[in-house]
């Protein structure tokens, strides 16, 4: 097995970036500014953009209570979390035609959560091919779709009772 080094990640995992507040619960204060990125909104969780995606329509579910794990909701939550996932799977499907999907969470900043106070879980779409040799040699990313685009599609499948 050979190992792909990306020292230019190296900063931001050593250092980090202070946050300031939350941006899951700023964005549950506030779920329909574009700046927010939320897609959806239930009576327990948002789903919501990724600002740095690693592909189209790279989604977080977290809950709106600041809670930094699963174990942490109620048995209301915890039932309105599964089907979300599924349902934010179905409106990518629809919009994406993604081949696969990874779904993951970091929980603690030890596993890698990014903010660790805030459990939330990864959604991304995945195609065959869409790693490719610009995030290695060029340190970028391409994505195709602007993420305000995204969110007003992705706001109106949602939407949508059918779903």
């Amino acid at each position: 097995m050979q190992s792909l080094f990306t020292p230019w990640r190296f900063s931001y995992l050593s250092e980090g970036v202070p946050l300031v507040g939350c941006f899951f619960c700023d964005a549950a204060r506030e779920p329909d500014e574009v700046e927010r990125l939320v897609v959806a909104r239930e009576e327990h969780h948002l789903l919501l953009l990724n600002r740095y995606p690693y592909t189209n329509g790279h989604l977080m579910l977290a809950p709106i209570d600041h809670l930094g794990s699963p174990e942490d909701e109620d048995a209301a939550a915890r039932a309105e979390l599964w089907p979300l996932v599924l349902k934010a799977q179905r409106a990518l499907s629809e919009l994406y035609a993604p081949q696969g999907f990874n779904l993951g969470m970091n929980l603690g900043s030890a596993a890698g959560a990014g903010v660790p106070e805030h459990f939330h879980l990864h959604i991304v779409p995945r195609w065959r091919g869409d790693t490719n040799f610009m995030s290695v040699v060029g340190e970028t990313r391409l994505i195709p779709d602007e993420l305000e685009t995204t969110w007003r599609k992705l706001r109106g499948i949602l939407s949508r009772e059918d779903l």
